[in-house]
């Protein structure tokens, strides 16, 4: 059908003569990505048509007609049965055509006091609101096997690093809950992000509201929504929501990257702390021997992916005047690719940490190297009075002796008056990590405490996010 033609006119073609070229058609359109925003459209649609009824603007019989048609066009949407034209330049476009073939005049007065300014804005908020719990119950799942995983590993000791180099020996659960708090924050600032995105734009119109008596407060109520919008212009301009959304998937990704790098650190030769089940593996086109983490790899990659789209958002909105601008089609595609990445990222690292396999002994004797209790031993030497940094200097000679003279640091230590036998014992395996008591640190103690903190912190998540 020709944009001249019923049916397959622009939604302006009352202002515009001429129809539009094909090169505008092919630059502005947006239905190849916003079409997954059609469940979200027919919701509102619903709601504004079961509105415009209420207050009188449409007949019981024209709101039971429009009504058939949207549950119609959502069954064709369904089965893929729903004809495209040239001219359905967005979702919004195509629900509202098709509508309009099937109920008639009564179909035509669907977007009565609506503009597709404040119908877009709608739209985006819906999906963002269920998408983005979805993003959260996925971070929940990969905490949950941290928080198992933690709880499997007891008291096994690992090396904690620093600028990586070995630093002082920690739990290897306390390790893994340090990347469960990263990812609780992350479902905190979901639920704040997304109370920040519980509003209802619909009845702001193209920017100005309208002169029909429409009901916005019972559209949000409807589709519930905590409140509706207060200013118009705000209403249809305003993409905090998404850069906020993006901002907390950016930081979800880096998180994800983070513990990527260390899974493949870890599970390298050199390392080789964790063996990956081949399930979550790759091998390589050329070398029979490979086993590679292209899950941790990608989750680290995909993490300057994720912040790309936040900064481009950001200098797309940078430079806008109120109220709605076209520029403003730009958020959907960064918004949807930010979240499609972070869901199967999630997905992804859950399996592989929930089937790999901890050498445990390894990392055990790679814990128990003698120079990972050297804090251990200047804060024996404080114990007895020494100032702090006269002690770290008498230890820090004592390990660089051990190593330049190849004498083993426990004679040293045990020669020394300021420390002797009872300071030597310190060195023995297992010894050091044990010592660590302050509350949150790596010692046997502040873990157990710190595991029933993330239980009660997964407890809390599970109410919000309504998962078992």
């Amino acid at each position: 059908m020709s944009p001249g033609e019923t049916g397959g006119r622009p939604l302006w073609h009352g202002r515009l003569d001429a129809g539009p070229a094909d090169d505008l058609l092919a630059f502005t359109v947006s239905l190849p990505f916003d079409r997954r925003l059609a469940a979200d459209d027919l919701a509102g649609s619903r709601a504004h048509v079961r509105m415009l009824a209420r207050v009188g603007l449409l007949g019981e019989e024209e709101r039971d007609a429009v009504l058939g048609a949207l549950d119609r066009v959502e069954r064709e949407l369904a089965d893929g049965e729903l004809a495209f034209l040239p001219t359905d330049e967005d979702i919004h476009t195509a629900v509202e055509r098709r509508v309009t073939e099937l109920a008639g005049p009564a179909g035509a007065k669907l977007h009565t006091g609506r503009s597709r300014n404040d119908q877009v804005a709608l739209d985006l908020r819906l999906w963002l609101r269920r998408e983005g719990r979805e993003v959260a119950r996925r971070i929940h799942g990969l905490q949950e096997v941290l928080l198992r995983r933690a709880e499997e590993a007891g008291d096994a000791p690992v090396p904690g690093y620093t600028h990586l180099q070995r630093a002082q020996p920690v739990l290897l659960a306390h390790h893994l809950l340090a990347h469960l708090w990263a990812l609780a924050r992350d479902v905190e600032r979901w639920r704040d992000a997304l109370a920040r995105a519980d509003v209802c734009p619909l009845g702001a119109g193209a920017l100005a509201g309208s002169s029909l008596p429409l009901d916005p407060d019972g559209v949000a109520a409807e589709l519930g929504f905590g409140r509706r919008f207060e200013n118009s212009l705000d209403a249809v301009s305003d993409r905090d929501f998404v850069a906020e959304a993006l901002a907390v998937a950016a930081l979800l990704q880096v998180h994800c990257s983070r513990l990527g790098e260390e899974i493949v650190l870890w599970s390298s030769e050199e390392f080789g702390f964790v063996s990956l089940a081949d399930e979550y593996a790759t091998g390589s086109s050329m070398l029979p021997q490979k086993k590679n983490p292209d899950i941790a790899e990608l989750a680290r990659g995909k993490a300057g992916r994720v912040i790309g789209h936040l900064a481009g958002l950001l200098a797309t909105l940078k430079g806008l005047p109120l109220s709605y601008n076209r520029d403003l089609q730009e958020d959907k595609e960064p918004l949807f690719d930010a979240l499609d990445t972070c869901r199967l990222t999630l997905g992804a690292l859950t399996g592989l940490l929930a089937t790999a396999t901890f050498d445990l002994d390894r990392m055990r004797s790679a814990a128990d190297d003698v120079a990972g209790a050297a804090t251990d031993l200047a804060e024996t030497l404080v114990g007895r009075g020494v100032p702090f940094r006269e002690a770290h200097a008498i230890v820090g000679a004592l390990v660089r002796r051990s190593r330049e003279e190849g004498v083993p640091l426990v004679e040293l230590v045990t020669a020394e008056p300021r420390l002797g036998p009872d300071a030597a014992a310190l060195l023995e395996p297992g010894v050091a990590v044990g010592r660590r008591r302050t509350p949150g640190g790596a010692g046997p103690e502040a873990v157990a405490a710190q595991l029933d903190a993330a239980r009660a912190r997964l407890a809390d998540q599970r109410a919000w996010l309504d998962v078992t």
